[in-house]
């Protein structure tokens, strides 16, 4: 037995473009400025993680170009589930290592908590289809 669950194409959208909105402005923030975002994360409580995967600096500069043009895909729709599954694969790393472990980023973390669950949205629904004209 299915349900149908009936969701508003606009509320899709509109939950789209406002989820890739911190993307757009963290990536351009990581690669604008690079050397304080590295400082952030070197005062970080599990910097550990970062630096498993080689060089902040060049982290950073990475992961701005990554959200840049991720976000931007998740912007206009444009394979939104790859979109998704890619900002969630940089968010959860960022995640990690800047924000968990510090009591003062308390609300940061809770707000990448609920940027992850619209990513998730996104990659756990084929939205896609509903953009398409028939």
């Amino acid at each position: 037995m299915t349900n149908k669950i009936h969701i508003s194409r606009r509320s899709i959208q509109l939950l789209r473009i406002l989820v890739s909105g911190i993307f757009l402005v963290a990536g351009s923030n990581h690669l604008l400025n690079t050397a304080k975002t590295v400082q952030r994360l070197e005062q970080a409580s599990f910097k550990g993680i970062a630096y498993f995967f080689g060089d902040p600096e060049w982290l950073v500069i990475l992961s701005g170009i990554v959200m840049l043009g991720a976000g931007f895909l998740f912007l206009i729709g444009y394979k939104t589930r790859w979109a998704a599954i890619i900002l969630l694969l940089v968010l959860i790393p960022i995640t990690l290592s800047v924000q968990v472990g510090q009591i003062n980023t308390l609300g940061p973390l809770f707000k990448n908590i609920a940027i992850l669950g619209g990513l998730l949205f996104f990659i756990i629904n084929v939205t896609d289809k509903l953009f398409k004209l028939k």
